[in-house]
Protein backbone atom coordinates (compact mmCIF):
# COMPACT_ATOMS: atom_id res chain seq x y z
CA UNK A 1 0.00 0.00 0.00
CA UNK A 2 1.39 3.38 -0.98
CA UNK A 3 0.54 6.48 1.03
CA UNK A 4 2.34 9.84 1.21
CA UNK A 5 5.73 8.69 -0.06
CA UNK A 6 6.10 7.79 -3.73
CA UNK A 7 9.02 6.13 -5.43
CA UNK A 8 10.11 7.66 -8.72
CA UNK A 9 10.58 4.19 -10.14
CA UNK A 10 6.89 3.24 -10.11
CA UNK A 11 5.48 1.94 -13.36
CA UNK A 12 3.34 4.99 -13.99
CA UNK A 13 6.16 7.52 -13.85
CA UNK A 14 9.26 5.59 -14.95
CA UNK A 15 10.70 5.33 -18.44
CA UNK A 16 13.38 6.76 -20.65
CA UNK A 17 12.70 10.06 -22.45
CA UNK A 18 11.95 9.82 -26.17
CA UNK A 19 12.08 12.54 -28.79
CA UNK A 20 10.70 13.45 -32.19
CA UNK A 21 12.51 15.83 -34.54
CA UNK A 22 10.11 17.16 -37.16
CA UNK A 23 11.77 18.72 -40.22
CA UNK A 24 8.89 20.70 -41.65
CA UNK A 25 8.55 23.16 -44.49
CA UNK A 26 8.17 26.15 -42.18
CA UNK A 27 10.06 25.11 -39.05
CA UNK A 28 12.28 22.41 -37.60
CA UNK A 29 11.09 21.30 -34.17
CA UNK A 30 12.33 19.09 -31.36
CA UNK A 31 9.87 17.71 -28.81
CA UNK A 32 11.20 15.55 -25.97
CA UNK A 33 8.60 13.51 -24.10
CA UNK A 34 8.90 12.15 -20.58
CA UNK A 35 8.50 8.64 -21.94
CA UNK A 36 6.57 6.64 -24.52
CA UNK A 37 3.08 6.49 -23.03
CA UNK A 38 -0.61 6.62 -23.90
CA UNK A 39 -0.71 10.24 -22.77
CA UNK A 40 2.80 11.50 -23.57
CA UNK A 41 3.98 14.53 -21.59
CA UNK A 42 6.37 16.97 -23.34
CA UNK A 43 9.28 17.97 -21.13
CA UNK A 44 11.09 20.10 -23.75
CA UNK A 45 9.85 21.79 -26.91
CA UNK A 46 11.84 24.05 -29.22
CA UNK A 47 11.49 25.10 -32.81
CA UNK A 48 13.67 26.94 -35.31
CA UNK A 49 11.95 28.89 -38.07
CA UNK A 50 13.96 27.87 -41.13
CA UNK A 51 11.41 28.22 -43.98
CA UNK A 52 12.80 25.22 -45.86
CA UNK A 53 9.71 25.26 -48.08
CA UNK A 54 10.27 28.80 -49.30
CA UNK A 55 11.14 28.81 -53.03
CA UNK A 56 10.55 25.05 -53.48
CA UNK A 57 7.30 25.69 -55.36
CA UNK A 58 9.04 28.07 -57.78
CA UNK A 59 12.67 26.88 -58.02
CA UNK A 60 12.23 23.20 -57.16
CA UNK A 61 15.13 23.38 -54.70
CA UNK A 62 15.74 23.97 -51.02
CA UNK A 63 17.20 27.40 -50.35
CA UNK A 64 20.88 27.30 -49.29
CA UNK A 65 20.43 29.62 -46.30
CA UNK A 66 17.36 27.70 -45.13
CA UNK A 67 19.30 24.44 -45.31
CA UNK A 68 22.15 25.94 -43.28
CA UNK A 69 19.69 27.11 -40.59
CA UNK A 70 18.02 23.71 -40.48
CA UNK A 71 21.26 21.78 -40.14
CA UNK A 72 22.46 24.14 -37.38
CA UNK A 73 19.17 23.55 -35.53
CA UNK A 74 19.58 19.79 -35.91
CA UNK A 75 23.08 19.92 -34.40
CA UNK A 76 21.68 21.70 -31.37
CA UNK A 77 18.72 19.33 -31.11
CA UNK A 78 20.95 16.24 -31.29
CA UNK A 79 23.19 17.72 -28.59
CA UNK A 80 20.17 18.45 -26.38
CA UNK A 81 18.92 14.88 -26.77
CA UNK A 82 22.33 13.58 -25.70
CA UNK A 83 22.38 15.86 -22.64
CA UNK A 84 18.83 14.84 -21.67
CA UNK A 85 19.52 11.13 -21.89
CA UNK A 86 16.95 10.55 -24.61
CA UNK A 87 16.67 6.86 -25.45
CA UNK A 88 15.01 6.91 -28.87
CA UNK A 89 14.96 9.77 -31.37
CA UNK A 90 12.58 9.62 -34.33
CA UNK A 91 13.35 12.03 -37.16
CA UNK A 92 10.77 12.79 -39.83
CA UNK A 93 10.81 15.14 -42.81
CA UNK A 94 7.80 16.41 -44.73
CA UNK A 95 6.81 18.32 -47.86
CA UNK A 96 9.82 20.58 -48.46
CA UNK A 97 12.37 17.77 -48.42
CA UNK A 98 9.92 15.51 -50.26
CA UNK A 99 9.33 17.91 -53.16
CA UNK A 100 12.79 19.46 -53.61
CA UNK A 101 15.30 18.26 -56.21
CA UNK A 102 18.09 18.45 -53.63
CA UNK A 103 15.97 16.85 -50.91
CA UNK A 104 17.96 13.60 -50.96
CA UNK A 105 21.22 15.43 -50.35
CA UNK A 106 19.65 17.37 -47.50
CA UNK A 107 18.22 14.21 -45.90
CA UNK A 108 21.65 12.56 -46.02
CA UNK A 109 23.14 15.50 -44.11
CA UNK A 110 20.30 15.32 -41.57
CA UNK A 111 20.91 11.60 -41.08
CA UNK A 112 24.60 12.16 -40.35
CA UNK A 113 23.91 14.91 -37.80
CA UNK A 114 21.05 13.12 -36.03
CA UNK A 115 22.88 9.75 -36.05
CA UNK A 116 19.69 7.94 -36.92
CA UNK A 117 17.46 7.26 -39.90
CA UNK A 118 15.29 10.06 -41.23
CA UNK A 119 11.83 9.01 -42.43
CA UNK A 120 10.87 11.06 -45.46
CA UNK A 121 7.09 11.01 -45.24
CA UNK A 122 4.99 10.63 -48.34
CA UNK A 123 1.85 12.76 -48.48
CA UNK A 124 -0.34 9.76 -47.68
CA UNK A 125 1.90 8.70 -44.81
CA UNK A 126 1.83 12.23 -43.38
CA UNK A 127 -1.98 12.25 -43.60
CA UNK A 128 -2.12 8.89 -41.82
CA UNK A 129 0.13 10.05 -38.96
CA UNK A 130 -1.89 13.26 -38.54
CA UNK A 131 -5.06 11.17 -38.31
CA UNK A 132 -3.40 8.89 -35.74
CA UNK A 133 -2.51 12.00 -33.76
CA UNK A 134 -6.19 12.97 -33.68
CA UNK A 135 -7.26 9.45 -32.70
CA UNK A 136 -4.70 9.50 -29.89
CA UNK A 137 -5.85 12.85 -28.52
CA UNK A 138 -9.59 13.10 -29.20
CA UNK A 139 -12.16 10.91 -27.47
CA UNK A 140 -14.22 9.15 -30.18
CA UNK A 141 -13.13 11.29 -33.14
CA UNK A 142 -15.55 11.57 -36.07
CA UNK A 143 -14.78 13.83 -39.00
CA UNK A 144 -11.95 14.91 -41.28
CA UNK A 145 -8.41 15.75 -40.20
CA UNK A 146 -6.71 18.61 -42.01
CA UNK A 147 -2.98 19.16 -41.39
CA UNK A 148 -1.78 22.46 -42.86
CA UNK A 149 1.98 22.91 -42.97
CA UNK A 150 4.28 25.23 -44.84
CA UNK A 151 4.39 23.10 -47.96
CA UNK A 152 1.27 20.99 -48.05
CA UNK A 153 -2.23 20.23 -46.77
CA UNK A 154 -3.09 16.65 -45.84
CA UNK A 155 -6.66 15.41 -45.43
CA UNK A 156 -7.88 12.11 -43.98
CA UNK A 157 -11.26 10.87 -42.76
CA UNK A 158 -11.42 9.47 -39.21
CA UNK A 159 -14.22 7.60 -37.45
CA UNK A 160 -13.33 6.02 -34.13
CA UNK A 161 -10.16 4.02 -34.78
CA UNK A 162 -10.75 3.86 -38.54
CA UNK A 163 -8.72 6.05 -40.92
CA UNK A 164 -9.73 6.55 -44.53
CA UNK A 165 -7.23 7.00 -47.39
CA UNK A 166 -5.21 10.19 -47.02
CA UNK A 167 -4.51 12.76 -49.70
CA UNK A 168 -2.05 15.65 -49.99
CA UNK A 169 -2.29 19.01 -51.76
CA UNK A 170 0.42 21.59 -52.41
CA UNK A 171 -1.56 24.14 -50.41
CA UNK A 172 0.72 24.83 -47.44
CA UNK A 173 1.17 28.46 -46.48
CA UNK A 174 4.62 28.98 -47.99
CA UNK A 175 3.79 26.99 -51.14
CA UNK A 176 0.51 28.84 -51.66
CA UNK A 177 2.16 32.20 -51.08
CA UNK A 178 4.68 31.49 -53.86
CA UNK A 179 2.33 29.79 -56.30
CA UNK A 180 -0.06 32.75 -56.09
CA UNK A 181 2.63 35.40 -56.38
CA UNK A 182 1.61 36.63 -52.89
CA UNK A 183 -1.91 37.35 -54.11
CA UNK A 184 -4.74 36.15 -51.86
CA UNK A 185 -7.14 36.49 -54.79
CA UNK A 186 -5.07 34.09 -56.91
CA UNK A 187 -4.57 31.83 -53.90
CA UNK A 188 -8.34 31.66 -53.52
CA UNK A 189 -8.74 30.25 -57.04
CA UNK A 190 -5.88 27.76 -56.56
CA UNK A 191 -7.45 26.41 -53.39
CA UNK A 192 -10.96 26.31 -54.82
CA UNK A 193 -9.84 24.33 -57.86
CA UNK A 194 -7.80 21.89 -55.76
CA UNK A 195 -10.45 21.09 -53.14
CA UNK A 196 -13.64 21.33 -55.20
CA UNK A 197 -14.31 17.60 -55.59
CA UNK A 198 -12.34 15.94 -52.80
CA UNK A 199 -14.49 13.04 -51.53
CA UNK A 200 -13.39 13.52 -47.92
CA UNK A 201 -14.93 16.98 -47.82
CA UNK A 202 -18.11 15.69 -49.43
CA UNK A 203 -18.60 13.45 -46.37
CA UNK A 204 -17.78 16.14 -43.79
CA UNK A 205 -21.26 17.68 -43.52
CA UNK A 206 -22.48 17.82 -39.93
CA UNK A 207 -19.28 16.27 -38.58
CA UNK A 208 -16.10 17.77 -37.08
CA UNK A 209 -13.16 19.29 -38.93
CA UNK A 210 -9.97 18.67 -36.93
CA UNK A 211 -7.50 21.48 -37.66
CA UNK A 212 -3.83 20.56 -37.22
CA UNK A 213 -0.86 22.85 -37.83
CA UNK A 214 0.76 26.02 -36.54
CA UNK A 215 -0.99 28.46 -38.88
CA UNK A 216 -4.46 27.24 -37.91
CA UNK A 217 -3.51 27.27 -34.22
CA UNK A 218 -2.39 30.89 -34.66
CA UNK A 219 -5.75 31.76 -36.22
CA UNK A 220 -7.54 30.03 -33.36
CA UNK A 221 -5.43 31.91 -30.81
CA UNK A 222 -6.47 35.21 -32.39
CA UNK A 223 -10.10 34.13 -32.31
CA UNK A 224 -9.75 33.08 -28.67
CA UNK A 225 -8.30 36.42 -27.59
CA UNK A 226 -10.72 38.50 -29.65
CA UNK A 227 -13.73 36.92 -27.97
CA UNK A 228 -12.16 37.16 -24.50
CA UNK A 229 -12.24 33.40 -24.03
CA UNK A 230 -11.34 32.49 -20.42
CA UNK A 231 -9.24 29.36 -21.04
CA UNK A 232 -6.04 29.76 -23.05
CA UNK A 233 -5.51 26.09 -23.86
CA UNK A 234 -5.36 25.34 -27.57
CA UNK A 235 -6.10 21.61 -27.69
CA UNK A 236 -9.84 21.02 -27.65
CA UNK A 237 -10.80 24.60 -28.51
CA UNK A 238 -13.96 24.34 -30.64
CA UNK A 239 -15.33 27.02 -32.96
CA UNK A 240 -18.81 26.61 -34.51
CA UNK A 241 -18.42 26.39 -38.29
CA UNK A 242 -20.49 29.50 -39.02
CA UNK A 243 -18.44 31.56 -36.59
CA UNK A 244 -15.17 30.16 -37.97
CA UNK A 245 -16.26 31.07 -41.51
CA UNK A 246 -17.02 34.64 -40.51
CA UNK A 247 -13.68 34.92 -38.72
CA UNK A 248 -11.51 33.66 -41.61
CA UNK A 249 -13.31 36.06 -43.96
CA UNK A 250 -12.39 38.86 -41.54
CA UNK A 251 -8.75 37.73 -41.62
CA UNK A 252 -8.78 37.91 -45.42
CA UNK A 253 -10.55 41.28 -45.53
CA UNK A 254 -8.54 43.46 -43.14
CA UNK A 255 -4.81 44.24 -42.87
CA UNK A 256 -3.16 41.77 -40.49
CA UNK A 257 -1.60 44.47 -38.33
CA UNK A 258 -5.04 45.93 -37.50
CA UNK A 259 -6.27 42.73 -35.82
CA UNK A 260 -6.68 42.75 -32.05
CA UNK A 261 -3.89 40.85 -30.25
CA UNK A 262 -1.93 40.17 -33.45
CA UNK A 263 1.14 40.41 -31.19
CA UNK A 264 0.29 36.91 -29.94
CA UNK A 265 1.31 35.54 -33.38
CA UNK A 266 5.00 35.41 -34.27
CA UNK A 267 6.32 37.78 -36.96
CA UNK A 268 7.30 34.76 -39.06
CA UNK A 269 3.78 33.30 -38.91
CA UNK A 270 1.78 36.49 -39.53
CA UNK A 271 2.27 36.65 -43.34
CA UNK A 272 0.88 33.11 -43.65
CA UNK A 273 -2.37 33.75 -41.76
CA UNK A 274 -4.23 34.96 -44.83
CA UNK A 275 -3.33 31.82 -46.80
CA UNK A 276 -4.36 29.58 -43.90
CA UNK A 277 -7.65 31.50 -43.77
CA UNK A 278 -8.24 30.95 -47.50
CA UNK A 279 -7.74 27.18 -47.17
CA UNK A 280 -9.97 26.93 -44.11
CA UNK A 281 -12.68 29.02 -45.74
CA UNK A 282 -12.96 26.66 -48.70
CA UNK A 283 -12.94 23.58 -46.47
CA UNK A 284 -15.82 25.07 -44.47
CA UNK A 285 -17.77 26.14 -47.53
CA UNK A 286 -17.36 22.82 -49.35
CA UNK A 287 -17.54 20.41 -46.39
CA UNK A 288 -20.13 22.22 -44.24
CA UNK A 289 -18.93 20.71 -40.94
CA UNK A 290 -20.63 21.31 -37.62
CA UNK A 291 -17.54 22.85 -36.03
CA UNK A 292 -13.76 23.25 -36.16
CA UNK A 293 -11.80 21.45 -33.44
CA UNK A 294 -8.30 22.82 -32.86
CA UNK A 295 -5.80 20.08 -32.09
CA UNK A 296 -2.33 20.29 -30.60
CA UNK A 297 -1.91 16.63 -31.55
CA UNK A 298 -0.60 15.84 -35.01
CA UNK A 299 2.09 13.95 -36.87
CA UNK A 300 4.51 13.70 -33.94
CA UNK A 301 1.91 12.34 -31.54
CA UNK A 302 0.59 10.04 -34.26
CA UNK A 303 4.07 8.60 -34.64
CA UNK A 304 4.29 7.90 -30.89
CA UNK A 305 0.78 6.42 -30.85
CA UNK A 306 1.81 4.07 -33.67
CA UNK A 307 4.67 2.77 -31.49
CA UNK A 308 2.29 1.62 -28.74
CA UNK A 309 0.97 -1.93 -28.69
CA UNK A 310 -2.71 -2.62 -29.33
CA UNK A 311 -3.59 -2.85 -25.63
CA UNK A 312 -1.97 0.49 -24.82
CA UNK A 313 -3.77 2.23 -27.70
CA UNK A 314 -7.10 1.27 -26.15
CA UNK A 315 -6.31 3.01 -22.85
CA UNK A 316 -8.26 6.22 -22.27
CA UNK A 317 -5.62 9.01 -22.43
CA UNK A 318 -7.49 11.23 -19.97
CA UNK A 319 -7.67 8.48 -17.34
CA UNK A 320 -4.01 7.63 -18.00
CA UNK A 321 -2.93 11.26 -17.46
CA UNK A 322 -5.10 11.66 -14.36
CA UNK A 323 -3.69 8.40 -12.95
CA UNK A 324 -0.14 9.70 -13.41
CA UNK A 325 -0.90 12.94 -11.58
CA UNK A 326 -2.64 10.92 -8.87
CA UNK A 327 0.44 8.73 -8.53
CA UNK A 328 2.81 11.68 -8.39
CA UNK A 329 0.91 14.16 -6.20
CA UNK A 330 -1.74 12.47 -4.04
CA UNK A 331 -1.33 11.35 -0.45
CA UNK A 332 -2.62 7.92 -1.39
CA UNK A 333 -3.06 7.04 -5.07
CA UNK A 334 -5.14 4.00 -4.06
CA UNK A 335 -7.67 6.30 -2.41
CA UNK A 336 -8.45 7.97 -5.77
CA UNK A 337 -9.63 4.68 -7.27
CA UNK A 338 -11.55 3.85 -4.09
CA UNK A 339 -13.24 7.24 -4.31
CA UNK A 340 -14.41 6.48 -7.85
CA UNK A 341 -15.89 3.13 -6.80
CA UNK A 342 -17.49 4.77 -3.74
CA UNK A 343 -19.14 7.51 -5.81
CA UNK A 344 -20.18 4.83 -8.33
CA UNK A 345 -22.40 3.26 -5.67
CA UNK A 346 -23.75 6.65 -4.65
CA UNK A 347 -24.58 7.72 -8.22
CA UNK A 348 -26.18 4.37 -9.08
CA UNK A 349 -28.50 4.59 -6.05
CA UNK A 350 -29.27 8.30 -6.32
CA UNK A 351 -31.36 8.20 -9.47
CA UNK A 352 -29.22 11.01 -10.93
CA UNK A 353 -28.85 10.42 -14.65
CA UNK A 354 -25.23 10.08 -15.77
CA UNK A 355 -23.98 9.55 -19.33
CA UNK A 356 -20.95 7.46 -20.23
CA UNK A 357 -18.95 10.66 -20.83
CA UNK A 358 -20.00 12.12 -17.48
CA UNK A 359 -18.96 8.91 -15.71
CA UNK A 360 -15.60 9.07 -17.47
CA UNK A 361 -15.12 12.65 -16.26
CA UNK A 362 -16.09 11.63 -12.72
CA UNK A 363 -13.43 8.90 -12.81
CA UNK A 364 -10.79 11.43 -13.84
CA UNK A 365 -11.97 13.89 -11.16
CA UNK A 366 -11.65 11.26 -8.43
CA UNK A 367 -8.08 10.57 -9.51
CA UNK A 368 -7.29 14.30 -9.44
CA UNK A 369 -9.11 15.10 -6.20
CA UNK A 370 -6.06 15.20 -3.92
CA UNK A 371 -3.31 16.60 -6.17
CA UNK A 372 -3.38 19.99 -4.40
CA UNK A 373 -3.02 18.74 -0.83
CA UNK A 374 0.47 20.21 -0.33
CA UNK A 375 -0.77 23.77 -0.92
CA UNK A 376 -1.90 26.06 1.89
CA UNK A 377 -5.46 25.06 2.86
CA UNK A 378 -6.84 28.46 1.84
CA UNK A 379 -5.50 28.04 -1.69
CA UNK A 380 -5.90 24.35 -2.42
CA UNK A 381 -9.08 24.92 -4.39
CA UNK A 382 -7.63 27.76 -6.45
CA UNK A 383 -4.33 26.00 -7.15
CA UNK A 384 -6.02 22.73 -8.07
CA UNK A 385 -8.42 24.56 -10.40
CA UNK A 386 -5.55 26.35 -12.18
CA UNK A 387 -3.45 23.20 -12.46
CA UNK A 388 -6.28 21.13 -13.93
CA UNK A 389 -7.63 23.88 -16.20
CA UNK A 390 -4.21 24.37 -17.80
CA UNK A 391 -2.77 20.83 -17.65
CA UNK A 392 -1.61 19.15 -20.86
CA UNK A 393 -4.54 16.73 -20.88
CA UNK A 394 -5.72 15.13 -24.10
CA UNK A 395 -8.92 13.21 -24.80
CA UNK A 396 -10.79 16.15 -23.29
CA UNK A 397 -12.74 19.15 -24.58
CA UNK A 398 -12.93 22.49 -22.79
CA UNK A 399 -16.30 21.92 -21.06
CA UNK A 400 -14.92 18.64 -19.70
CA UNK A 401 -11.74 20.36 -18.56
CA UNK A 402 -13.78 23.04 -16.78
CA UNK A 403 -15.94 20.35 -15.11
CA UNK A 404 -12.84 18.67 -13.66
CA UNK A 405 -11.42 21.96 -12.42
CA UNK A 406 -14.72 23.02 -10.83
CA UNK A 407 -15.39 19.66 -9.16
CA UNK A 408 -11.98 19.71 -7.45
CA UNK A 409 -12.41 23.37 -6.51
CA UNK A 410 -15.70 22.53 -4.79
CA UNK A 411 -14.12 19.49 -3.14
CA UNK A 412 -11.64 21.81 -1.37
CA UNK A 413 -13.64 25.01 -0.89
CA UNK A 414 -17.19 23.80 -0.48
CA UNK A 415 -20.00 25.24 -2.58
CA UNK A 416 -18.67 28.77 -2.27
CA UNK A 417 -18.51 30.68 -5.55
CA UNK A 418 -17.51 34.15 -4.33
CA UNK A 419 -13.80 33.71 -5.08
CA UNK A 420 -14.39 31.73 -8.27
CA UNK A 421 -14.18 33.50 -11.62
CA UNK A 422 -17.61 33.37 -13.30
CA UNK A 423 -15.84 32.92 -16.66
CA UNK A 424 -14.79 29.34 -15.93
CA UNK A 425 -18.43 28.48 -15.14
CA UNK A 426 -19.46 29.80 -18.55
CA UNK A 427 -17.65 26.88 -20.19
CA UNK A 428 -19.96 24.24 -18.73
CA UNK A 429 -23.66 23.61 -19.20
CA UNK A 430 -26.10 23.94 -16.33
CA UNK A 431 -26.19 20.16 -16.12
CA UNK A 432 -22.40 19.80 -15.92
CA UNK A 433 -22.17 22.55 -13.32
CA UNK A 434 -24.77 20.73 -11.21
CA UNK A 435 -22.81 17.46 -11.56
CA UNK A 436 -19.58 19.24 -10.56
CA UNK A 437 -21.22 20.62 -7.40
CA UNK A 438 -22.71 17.22 -6.47
CA UNK A 439 -19.41 15.43 -7.04
CA UNK A 440 -17.46 18.06 -5.12
CA UNK A 441 -19.88 17.74 -2.19
CA UNK A 442 -19.64 13.93 -2.26
CA UNK A 443 -15.84 14.13 -2.29
CA UNK A 444 -15.96 16.39 0.77
CA UNK A 445 -17.82 13.66 2.65
CA UNK A 446 -15.39 11.01 1.44
CA UNK A 447 -12.26 12.93 2.41
CA UNK A 448 -13.39 14.06 5.88
CA UNK A 449 -14.46 10.46 6.56
CA UNK A 450 -11.29 8.72 5.35
CA UNK A 451 -8.56 11.36 5.88
CA UNK A 452 -7.48 10.55 2.30
CA UNK A 453 -6.24 7.12 3.38
CA UNK A 454 -7.24 3.87 1.67
CA UNK A 455 -9.34 1.16 3.22
CA UNK A 456 -12.23 3.17 4.69
CA UNK A 457 -14.48 4.05 1.73
CA UNK A 458 -14.95 0.45 0.50
CA UNK A 459 -16.54 -0.49 3.85
CA UNK A 460 -18.43 2.79 4.42
CA UNK A 461 -21.03 2.96 1.63
CA UNK A 462 -22.97 6.15 0.98
CA UNK A 463 -26.20 5.42 -0.87
CA UNK A 464 -29.74 6.67 -1.34
CA UNK A 465 -32.12 4.16 0.21
CA UNK A 466 -35.89 4.62 0.48
CA UNK A 467 -35.60 8.31 -0.27
CA UNK A 468 -32.84 9.00 2.27
CA UNK A 469 -29.14 9.64 1.81
CA UNK A 470 -27.49 7.17 4.19
CA UNK A 471 -23.86 6.85 5.26
CA UNK A 472 -23.22 3.50 6.93
CA UNK A 473 -20.44 3.32 9.54
CA UNK A 474 -20.69 -0.10 11.07
CA UNK A 475 -18.62 -1.89 13.74
CA UNK A 476 -15.17 -0.33 14.19
CA UNK A 477 -16.02 2.58 11.85
CA UNK A 478 -18.69 3.97 14.18
CA UNK A 479 -16.23 6.29 16.01
CA UNK A 480 -15.60 8.11 12.70
CA UNK A 481 -19.08 9.65 12.87
CA UNK A 482 -19.03 13.26 13.98
CA UNK A 483 -20.50 16.71 13.40
CA UNK A 484 -18.19 17.54 10.47
CA UNK A 485 -19.11 14.31 8.68
CA UNK A 486 -22.82 14.93 9.29
CA UNK A 487 -22.58 18.57 8.23
CA UNK A 488 -20.99 17.69 4.90
CA UNK A 489 -23.50 14.91 4.38
CA UNK A 490 -26.32 17.43 4.90
CA UNK A 491 -24.82 19.74 2.27
CA UNK A 492 -24.82 16.89 -0.24
CA UNK A 493 -28.35 15.93 0.78
CA UNK A 494 -29.60 19.46 0.08
CA UNK A 495 -28.05 19.36 -3.39
CA UNK A 496 -29.89 16.18 -4.32
CA UNK A 497 -33.07 16.92 -2.37
CA UNK A 498 -32.76 14.13 0.22
CA UNK A 499 -32.90 13.88 3.99
CA UNK A 500 -29.75 12.35 5.47
CA UNK A 501 -28.76 9.94 8.20
CA UNK A 502 -25.52 8.40 9.48
CA UNK A 503 -26.17 4.75 10.34
CA UNK A 504 -23.82 3.41 13.00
Amino acid sequence: MKNVTHEASTGLVSGTPVAVIDIGSNSVRLVVYERLARSPTPIFNEKASCALGREVATTGRLNTDAVAKALAALRRFRGLCDRMGVGTVWVIATAAARDAENGGEFIAACREICRTEVELLSGKREAQLSALGIISGVHHANGVVGDLGGGSLELADVHGQHIGPGVTFQLGGLALQERSGRSLKKADKIVKDALAKDPRLEHLKGRIFYAVGGTWRALARLHMFQRGYPLHVMHGYVIPAKEALEFVRLIRRVPIDTLSRIDTVSDVRQPLLGYGAVVLEHILRIGKPESVYISAQGVREGLLFEELDAAERKIDPLIAAAAELNELRSRSPVHGEELFAWTDRFMASSGIEESHEEKRLRHAACLLADIGWRAHPDYRGEQSLNLIAHASFIGLDHPGRAFLALAIYYRHMGLVDEDLSPRIRELVSTRLLDRARILGAAMRVGYILSAAMPGTLPVAPMTVDKGKLLLRLEDDLAPLAGERVTSRLRTLGRLIGREVAVVT
